[in-house]
């Protein structure tokens, strides 16, 4: 497991109890990273954490800018030419664009799902593609902490669903076979 996904002895959702009650066989709200399961109650210093997200994407959003204009800079100073200045420009502007679309989506649905499209061969060619456009990926989580958790949507859609199909199978149970007491109790026979 990872440190995202383990819960820590000081957090305030360690060990907390699913979200209506104290039920420990229910479905578990999927940690978001940063938020940990704080999404499902906005408790646990959510308010903050998501402050902080938003406030340390756009902080990295602008060092990575101008880490980038220095290496502008830098194509100036080797007197290149104007074309390849304007490829290398255009070239991180449509990146950019890119990661911030794909890493949006990512917030929204699955990456894996059929709605998605290739999976597979995408994913693959798509990190180069999220390397190169940082900026967007960066710009796309700012704007998604304004309003909530980066993908806390999708996950309480999928936690509620997970939650209504275990209510739903609990609900059409009718107990455990093994714990009911037989009608007619067989008696031991006595051999003499």
């Amino acid at each position: 497991m990872s440190d995202e996904q383990t819960p820590s002895p000081g957090r305030a959702d360690a060990g907390r109890p699913d979200a209506d009650g104290p039920e420990s066989d229910g479905p578990r709200p999927e940690p978001i990273r940063f938020f940990g399961t704080t999404w499902v109650h906005h408790d646990g210093g959510y308010a903050l954490r998501r402050a902080g997200v938003a406030v340390g994407s756009l902080a990295l959003a602008a060092a990575g800018a101008l880490v980038l204009r220095f290496a502008f800079q830098g194509l100036e100073i080797a007197a290149v030419g104007p074309f390849v200045g304007i490829l290398v420009i255009a070239g991180f502007a449509i990146c950019s664009a890119l990661a911030f679309r794909r890493t949006w989506d990512g917030f929204v649905r699955r990456p894996g799902s059929s709605e998605a499209g290739a999976a597979g061969a995408a994913d693959t060619s798509g990190q180069s593609l999220m390397l190169i456009g940082f900026i967007g990926s960066l710009l796309a989580y700012f704007c998604r902490s304004l309003v909530e958790a980066p993908g806390e949507r999708l996950h309480r859609a999928e936690y509620a669903a997970a939650r209504e199909r275990h209510e739903r199978r609990r609900s059409t149970r009718t107990g455990n076979p093994a714990a009911r007491k037989p009608k007619n109790p067989k008696r031991p026979k006595n051999r003499h």
